[in-house]
């Protein structure tokens, strides 16, 4: 039985200080009930004893339940000033976790409640997470803390300091980038887990495959624990599982807020990029990076890319500029094509209005389906090529799909497509998600914009060369 079993697949919850309203305990109970939770649910509040929400009868006490009747964790939604006696009542019903989703502890000043806490909790052996903080998401045990996670699991592990991101990082993972969740925490102020204990276990957890990081701080007790958390990183990252670190704080501004949101230092910028680059861990400066990063590594058999070998397909010459400018100012480089590929090219690209060089501008020419999926083929075949790229903002219907995904399955090389959002309309954003659903399940990635794209595919070199250099020394 691994670490957390019963925090991440419990047989049954509790939500103490429920109630009838969509915000605080309420709002946990609304999640399970959403994502369709099997397992019995427990709710507690001393006010609305006797009542039912949901088809769940409310106790006033956890005490109340019956000796026989185990619940293996709750989620503690009530002002700061009574979780000391609350995790009393949960120490001596034996609970092992809980989640303290309240504020008001060391991020207001407040450390002889935090320590209190944690004195009741070591008593008991209650292990916390948080306080301040939204818990547990894990599709396979149905167990939410957004109405918007699915029930379908994935290879994508997240440990989040920040509730709030945790969603929106698993919701835009989840529904932009068919990119799915093994597991996602929000650890908050961390009084007592944090985020050493969840890597171990995500370090361990076949399921996860990629893990993202959201950190305001770094919590340790002490410097020995920095160093673990430091020497764990490299660990991870070299056993083949890329950990994608957002990493906030380096500015002013930034640091009180964090001060007074989680209670922690935040260390300088640095300090941290020459952490990232001995350990391979991979920095991103946003969700969206974070989250389109998790998704090419999901998608792209990142061993086959070299970074100096980057093939691109485009319409119209300037989009192409856009697209070298960028992939080079990221340390990409796109080599020139092959004479045999320019000859192969010859035999069906008419010359006019076409320039047979690498980025390959199609210019009308791509506006035929069947065209497009043989420049993409035979791009594929080029000796110079390690990856296909094509960027496609205009045209993206059934007959593009169809053909773009018949010739990925004709192709050796990753296929990455990018396209970039140019008008917003609903009859563009019908034909869009039609359009990235489509080649998503066949497995090709899908950009969102050009520098998302080229940030990624740096980020996929890098980590790539990290574990290259690593194998060369150990050999």
């Amino acid at each position: 039985m691994s670490k957390f079993e019963r925090l991440f697949n419990p047989k049954a919850v509790g939500i103490i200080g429920v109630n009838e309203k969509p915000y605080g305990g309420g709002y946990f109970l609304n999640c399970l009930e959403s994502i369709g939770f099997e397992r019995p649910i427990y709710l507690f509040n001393p006010r609305l004893k006797g009542k039912t929400i949901f088809d769940h009868r409310v106790y006033g006490s956890i005490l109340e339940v019956e000796e026989n009747e185990t619940i293996d964790y709750v989620i503690i939604a009530v002002p700061a000033e009574k979780c000391p006696k609350i995790l009393q009542e949960v120490g001596e019903k034996r609970v092992p976790y809980a989640t303290i989703f309240s504020s008001g502890f060391s991020e207001v000043g407040k450390k002889t409640l935090e320590n209190q806490v944690l004195s009741i909790a070591e008593k008991y052996n209650v292990r916390i997470i948080g306080p301040n903080c939204l818990g547990v998401y894990n599709p396979k045990a149905r167990l939410s803390v957004s109405r918007w996670q699915t029930a379908y699991p994935g290879s994508f592990g997240l440990i989040s300091q920040s509730g709030g991101l945790s969603i929106n990082i698993t919701n835009t993972a989840i529904h932009s980038y068919s990119t799915y969740i093994s597991k996602a925490i929000s650890i908050g102020n961390q009084i007592d887990l944090n985020v050493i204990d969840f890597l171990e276990y995500f370090n361990e957890d076949t399921q996860t495959k990629i893990i993202g990081l959201y950190l305001e701080n770094l919590k340790v007790k002490n410097s020995r624990e920095g160093k673990k958390f430091i020497e764990l990183l490299k660990q991870i990252c070299l056993s083949g599982k890329p950990i994608i670190l957002w990493k906030v704080g380096y500015g002013e501004s930034a640091k009180e807020a964090i001060l007074s949101h989680t209670g922690g230092m935040a260390g300088s910028h640095k300090l941290w990029k020459d952490m990232a680059k001995q350990t391979g861990t991979l920095l991103v400066n946003n969700t969206l990076e974070l989250v389109s990063l998790a998704m090419a590594f999901k998608y792209i058999d990142y061993k086959k890319i070299e970074r100096d070998k980057l093939g691109i397909i485009a319409v119209g010459g300037g989009t192409s500029i856009e697209l070298t400018e960028q992939m080079e100012l990221n340390g990409l480089m796109i080599p020139t094509l092959s004479n045999y590929t320019k000859e192969q090219y010859q035999q069906f690209l008419p010359a006019v209005n076409t320039i047979f060089t690498n980025p390959l501008d199609l210019g009308g020419n791509g506006l035929m389906p069947n065209v497009f999926a043989k420049s993409l083929i035979t791009l594929d075949t080029d000796p110079n090529i390690s990856c296909v790229i094509f960027i496609k903002p205009y045209y993206l219907t059934k007959p593009f799909s169809d053909a773009i995904i018949q010739a990925k399955n004709q192709m050796k090389k990753p296929l990455i497509c990018i396209t970039p959002k140019i008008r917003d309309n609903l009859e563009d954003f019908r034909e869009r998600i039609a359009f990235k659903k489509a080649l998503f399940a066949a497995g090709i990635p899908v950009f969102e914009s050009v520098d998302l794209a080229s940030k990624a595919l740096r980020k996929l070199c890098e980590y790539k060369e990290f574990l290259d250099h690593y194998n060369h020394h150990r050999h």
